[in-house]
């Protein structure tokens, strides 16, 4: 019987599992991952519009921190659903069923469904790679280390302005805005952040 030590970075060689390209340590870890992600994605929405997790979010007075536009939460989200929407894509090339919605619990389900079939192919690892990159991407931007920053200067999402928008807690401070605001005087209140945090992530995308 010829046996496979699995691809992932280990510090030693572990043989691959029965039928799979990864080891039983890289499978159960692939696993959980996937079973965490439409809770951790979840969450995230909530942390769109926060610098960090609310350690106590019973306590209302004493706090008056500004909420900002927080990209480390939204791009997270974003990044998560286009790479379950992709490995969900390669599965139903192969297979033929077809994509459930485009939701992150509808993907994870999908993927779940077919994880046996997935850890059996030559991707495996590159798949568990990205599965676990994107579940440390949603733990950091719920809950960063301290000193991490997520702060971005992007261009005005309004057409022909040249003002720009800092997504800095304390630049919004100082401009004593209840919202967004960019430095040629456009504002959005905090209800119209969401639509704004995508209109800036997709210029983003354009420059690079």
């Amino acid at each position: 019987m010829e046996f496979h030590s699995c691809p992932r970075n280990h510090a030693q060689e572990v043989r691959a599992a029965a039928g799979s390209v990864l080891c039983v340590p890289c499978l159960g870890q692939l696993e959980r991952n996937l079973r965490t992600l439409p809770g951790l994605h979840q969450e995230g929405l909530y942390h769109v519009l926060s610098a960090s997790r609310r350690r106590n979010p019973t306590k209302v007075s004493g706090s008056r921190k500004r909420d900002h536009l927080n990209m480390s939460a939204l791009d997270a989200r974003n990044n998560s659903l286009a790479v379950l929407e992709s490995w969900s894509c390669f599965v139903a090339e192969k297979l033929g069923p077809a994509v459930p919605g485009r939701s992150v619990p509808a993907l994870t389900g999908f993927l779940l469904h077919h994880l046996q079939w997935l850890t059996g192919r030559p991707p495996a690892a590159e798949f568990a790679d990205e599965i676990e990159g994107l579940h440390l991407e949603l733990l950091r931007a719920i809950d960063p280390e301290p000193g991490e920053h997520n702060a971005v200067l992007v261009a005005c999402v309004v057409a022909g302005c040249p003002g720009k928008i800092s997504t800095s807690p304390r630049q919004q401070e100082r401009a004593g805005k209840s919202g967004l605001g960019c430095s040629a005087g456009h504002a959005w209140e905090m209800r119209e952040l969401l639509a704004v945090g995508h209109l800036m992530n997709r210029q983003r995308k354009d420059a690079a």
